[in-house]
């Protein structure tokens, strides 16, 4: 019997240690959870500039073809293919001789013309005092004077001969009509030219100014001349555009849009743009493709969050804010354009709100958050930088 007592007074010692176990104060209350670990950031108004990167094609300012306006045996040509030449720089001789030959020809029928006026001339003056002495009749007189007039129409007319014989002698040295680079000759010492040819001689291009055009949507002209009605940029007509390579990396020239040189496809409905480009070390050659950087909009005071912190549902955009009581709060907002893998908010925020940019798909209305700022990477930060 006693045994049995002591092995009760054990069992009953086991029970209490038991409860007193389950209620020990260390351990947590079942239902509630910690706060939220989430990654804010402070919206901040910041400089933006929109822009926009299109394709394009580089073309010359101005363009000639040399052709040649008489016909002929080309002798020599006078320049180094791909240089650079000045307007009037001889270009190709053509053989001289067959127009030299028409031009002395010419020469001597016109001085032939001039003694024939000269004695008309003197016939005539001899024989007006006599007529009016009536020592001659009025019709010998009249013939005389015909004949004087006719002499001199002669001279005239030799003389147009001569003027276009020399002309042709001169046009037998092929010049440069307007300055630039030459490409290369498309015909050889020895070819037979005329100016009825299909090809011209050679061509030249004006590049120290060139032209890259860019083809964009007819929806977007509006806010171009919006912007040049808000811009920024320094004086000057039309907007300044950055020029790139065609991986888009800059090149260092800029150029100005020529809005007098849009143009509508009427067969795409897209707009060309032209975009004038000053080219002194010749960098942008015709025919080579770029991008240019159109400038969309400008704003001096934007707020801007990652794109990773806007949340979508059912079309409605909107993102995590973090109150003063350190609660979540799910406002909704309106976005504006995306820049760099950040949209600008149009609506719906406001300066120093603190927005989540990680940790939200853990959140409930309401919930207890702990924030902390929210640390952008490396990648972040350089589109960021290159952006504002």
């Amino acid at each position: 019997m006693r045994f049995q007592q002591g092995q009760w007074r054990a069992v009953w010692l086991g029970l209490v240690l038991l409860v007193l176990v389950g209620c020990d104060p260390a351990q947590p209350i079942e239902g509630s959870a910690p706060p939220a670990q989430v990654s804010v950031m402070i919206l901040e108004p910041i400089e933006l500039r929109v822009n926009e990167d299109l394709s394009g094609r580089v073309a010359a300012v101005r363009t000639a073809e040399i052709r040649a306006q008489i016909g002929g045996i080309v002798q020599q040509r006078l320049f180094d293919q791909g240089a650079e030449v000045k307007a009037g720089a001889a270009l190709f001789q053509i053989n001289p001789a067959p127009f030299k030959a028409e031009a002395d020809s010419a020469a001597a029928t016109l001085q032939r013309a001039v003694a024939v006026l000269a004695r008309a001339r003197i016939r005539a003056d001899r024989l007006e005092p006599l007529m009016k002495a009536e020592a001659v009749s009025r019709q010998v007189y009249d013939d005389a004077i015909s004949l004087r007039d006719q002499a001199a129409a002669d001279v005239a007319q030799a003389k147009a001969t001569l003027a276009r014989r020399q002309l042709d002698l001169q046009f037998a040295t092929v010049e440069a009509p307007i300055s630039g680079r030459i490409d290369q000759a498309l015909v050889s010492e020895g070819a037979l030219v005329s100016p009825s040819d299909s090809s011209p001689l050679a061509r030249i291009q004006q590049i120290n100014q060139v032209y890259v055009d860019v083809r964009q949507s007819t929806a977007s002209l509006e806010s171009l001349r919006q912007a040049l009605a808000n811009q920024v940029q320094p004086s000057g007509p039309g907007l300044v555009a950055d020029v790139l390579s065609s991986d888009g990396k800059p090149s260092g020239l800029t150029g100005r849009i020529l809005f007098s040189g849009i143009d509508v496809d009427a067969g795409t409905g897209d707009v060309l743009l032209r975009i004038l480009v000053d080219n002194p070390q010749r960098q942008l050659l015709p025919g080579m493709y770029v991008q240019a950087r159109i400038p969309r909009a400008h704003y001096p005071k934007a707020l801007t969050v990652p794109q990773q912190a806007v949340i979508r549902t059912g079309g409605q955009a909107s993102v995590w804010v973090v109150d003063d009581h350190n609660l979540a709060k799910r406002v909704a907002i309106e976005l504006g354009e995306l820049v760099d893998r950040r949209y600008r908010i149009a609506s719906g925020l406001s300066a120093g709100q603190q927005v989540v940019i990680e940790g939200g798909e853990r959140l409930a209305e309401d919930a207890q958050v702990t924030a902390h700022i929210w640390q952008p990477t490396a990648t972040t930060e350089h589109l960021s930088s290159a952006t504002h």
